[in-house]
């Protein structure tokens, strides 16, 4: 399965972190309990119940489910060094920008008699930095999978298809059928 566009900019964020999450099921829980401030709020965010929490935080619980694990994983990872990630994000955001390497469809719209049928491209770019702010802003206000995949094709053809607008003025391109997608600031 391909991860989502969101996915690969999460994954870019937290290359940034400058030590690992807690390894245990308990320190796990634990971080967790205390970012929710409570054990309430951190059975809800994983869909389990309170008393199950509270297990994994006294250690009677050590293995969670595989489902769990991950769970538990993704949600610590999403709170874990908010001022390094948000530095990270504010850097490609400025200065860095990021760069996008995929294997996709990629198809154009363009003026009528042309031949530009939609094809397999792997393809590697950076992108300025206003894009890497779009996609950040995007996903943190809850956009879609496609809204952020459009908004990655808009950069991709201004500057892979278009060489930042110097050439190839107009055409629209289409992103589709991901085969591979990775994001690196």
């Amino acid at each position: 399965m391909v991860d989502s566009l969101g996915d690969s900019l999460d994954r870019a964020l937290e290359g940034a972190f400058t030590r690992r999450i807690p390894q245990s099921a308990q320190a796990q829980m634990k971080y967790l309990v205390k970012q929710l401030k409570g054990t309430k709020a951190a059975a809800q965010a994983l869909g389990i119940s309170q008393r199950t929490v509270e297990r994994y935080v006294s250690g009677k619980l050590k293995r969670p489910r595989q489902d769990l694990r991950g769970r538990l994983e993704r949600e610590v990872k999403k709170r874990w060094q908010p001022q390094i990630r948000a530095k990270a994000r504010k850097k490609a955001a400025s200065t860095g920008g990021l760069v996008v390497s995929t294997r996709a469809r990629f198809g154009f719209e363009a003026a009528g008699g042309t031949t530009d049928d939609a094809r397999i491209r792997d393809i590697t770019q950076a992108l300025p930095p206003e894009y890497a702010d779009k996609l950040f802003s995007a996903r943190e206000e809850g956009k879609t999978e496609d809204q952020l995949r459009q908004i990655a094709a808009d950069g991709l053809a201004q500057m892979y298809f278009r060489a930042n607008n110097s050439r190839a003025h107009g055409l629209g391109v289409e992103f589709t059928d991901v085969e591979r997608l990775e994001i690196e600031l």
